[in-house]
């Protein structure tokens, strides 16, 4: 029986996210690219969790997840909308991870 917890890792643990933004002009259609890293991935579940929740976000046309087990994960979220913090951080916590913006 599964235990919930991703990849043996207890439920309670908490993984940072940081947040930076870039806009692109792709075409007539500008799109937005937005980082996250993650800390604390450790596996294709934990990639197709986070995933799975930020593709669920409106104008959200892809996700992409640099994959670096125990180390910061990069995922790279195109969107033809701007996406707030706050949404990125509900999508990630459905996931099972929490969200920590960078304030530089």
């Amino acid at each position: 029986m599964p235990s919930g917890a991703c990849c043996g890792n207890p439920a309670s643990t908490h993984h940072t996210i940081q947040l930076t933004t870039k806009e692109h002009a792709m075409g007539h259609t500008a799109t937005i690219q937005t980082n996250v890293s993650v800390s604390g991935m450790t596996c294709g579940h934990c990639v197709s969790a986070v995933s799975e929740e930020i593709e669920s976000l409106a104008g959200v046309e892809n996700v992409e997840i640099d994959l670096n087990a125990g180390g910061i994960s990069t995922v790279t979220i195109t969107s033809t909308q701007e996406l707030s913090p706050s949404e990125i951080g509900e999508a990630v916590a459905e996931a099972g991870y929490l969200v920590v913006a960078n304030e530089a």
